[in-house]
């Protein structure tokens, strides 16, 4: 037996193995699943642009015009008119002088943060923030200091220990990053933007915001979390993805123009990537449009978020926390999410169970998406559903876990993957002691 016989056996064991489930058809509130006809909840379809006539009109259209695939990297001659036509439209909706398309928001995570977070360089990263997050400061070459979800006090003492050497000196040599999502995906709640940026100019650091979850759900005409701060122009690089709300594939940094030019010139996954295909950058160009054209999408994913709350509450669920589109039901052990989520999909609702390594040990969840394209008894009756599925899966929804408590658990992986607690407030800043994370 090898080694990779042996781990997939103990994922098994442990209710950790994964299969990809298949989807017939476009994406929508009502997809066909493994051959069965269900109301996905799971998606991050969030405006039910994906299948939208217009976007795939211009997907095709562009795929007709300017080929299937652009060839070639972005400095090579992969940069065509599709791309910088929609660069320039997401500069514009972001509030920023310009913005760089990267190929996934995987790709822009991990470039932007490891041509920042230079060698000297202290990185602050929140420790519930995503894989591509943690796998950027792990490029890193500077060390990354992992501070408690959404504490700004805990923030605030490893930034001014970062000022001082171990004899107590000042012992910065590089400016510090601090790098959050905006809305975190796995728990939905968002992050605090404006203290996080006073803290950012009085210890004179970057901050990089992921929108992902963000960008087309919030903010005034969906232009995300920063925007509903009142915070654009003050974030150093805003990164956003074109496949989630915006239904295509890719991703941009949205920033002034001397940092454009930095990242071209040093972001490795931008320089060493084909550029992102014509017809998926002009899929999401349409998307932008119809966002600019239909604000209300925006207001109707809201409400339909908050329609699935309260209808998930009467059943006795626990979801206070969740402020946006991302509902998560914590149940505790993998096993029992697992179990609620095919008793749910033998009901006709697809809410995928997340488990570890995704979210902490004793923090598995169903996570729940809500889509404006869903309509409110859609909602209604699926909170029903998920209320029957957890009877029937031996688990009454009332011993939920809320969401506070299950993010005071520690979650923070170190380089070997292990979780770390955060870091004590106190002492001595030490980069080789527990208060300091190789990765997030």
């Amino acid at each position: 037996m090898t080694e990779i016989h042996e781990r997939l056996d103990e994922l098994k064991e442990l209710g950790l193995f994964r299969r990809m489930r298949l989807v017939s058809g476009p994406q929508g509130p009502r997809v066909v699943l493994d051959g069965k006809p269900v109301l996905l909840l799971c998606s991050n379809n969030y405006l039910g642009l994906a299948d939208h006539p217009r976007v795939r009109e211009a997907a095709a259209d562009a795929a007709m015009r300017w080929g299937v695939g652009a060839g070639a990297s972005r400095l090579i001659s992969g940069t065509m008119t599709v791309h910088r036509r929609l660069e320039e439209s997401l500069a514009m909706f972001k509030g920023t002088e310009t913005a760089l398309l990267f190929g996934s928001g995987y790709l822009a995570n991990t470039g932007v943060i490891s041509a920042l977070g230079t060698e000297g360089t202290m990185i602050f990263s929140d420790e519930l923030n995503h894989a591509s997050l943690i796998d950027g400061c792990r490029l890193a070459r500077g060390e990354t200091f992992v501070y408690a979800h959404a504490d700004l006090d805990h923030l605030e003492w490893g930034l001014q220990q970062s000022l001082r050497d171990g004899d107590g000196r000042r012992g910065r040599t590089r400016t510090p990053l601090i790098v959050t999502d905006s809305v975190f995906s796995m728990d939905g709640d968002v992050a605090p933007l404006e203290g996080i940026v006073e803290l950012a100019e009085h210890y004179g650091a970057r901050v990089i915001v992921d929108e992902a979850h963000g960008t087309g759900c919030m903010g005034p005409d969906g232009r995300g979390a920063v925007a509903e701060a009142g915070l654009e122009g003050q974030i150093d690089v805003v990164i956003g993805t074109l496949g989630k709300a915006l239904g295509s594939y890719g991703a941009f940094a949205a920033c002034d123009a001397q940092m454009a030019a930095y990242l071209t010139n040093t972001s490795r996954s931008f320089i060493f990537s084909t550029a992102p295909p014509p017809p998926a950058v002009a899929g999401a160009m349409a998307a932008l449009e119809l966002l600019f054209e239909q604000p209300r999408r925006v207001e109707r994913l809201q409400a339909n978020a908050a329609v699935l709350r309260d209808e998930l509450a009467k059943e006795g669920f626990e979801v206070a926390g969740s402020t946006t589109q991302i509902v998560p039901l914590i149940v505790g052990e993998a096993d029992v999410a697992m179990r609620v989520c095919e008793a749910a999909l033998e009901r006709g609702v697809f809410a995928q169970a997340i488990r570890p390594p995704t979210v902490p040990e004793g923090t598995s969840r169903l996570r729940l998406a809500v889509m404006a394209s869903h309509t409110k008894d859609e909602l209604r009756e699926a909170a029903r559903v998920m209320g029957k599925a957890a009877l029937a899966a031996g688990w009454r929804p009332s011993a939920g876990v809320p969401i506070a408590e299950a993010q005071s658990r520690p979650s923070s992986p170190d380089a070997s993957g292990e979780p770390q607690p955060p870091a004590p407030r106190g002492g001595i800043f030490d980069q080789q002691a527990d208060s300091v994370a190789r990765a997030a």
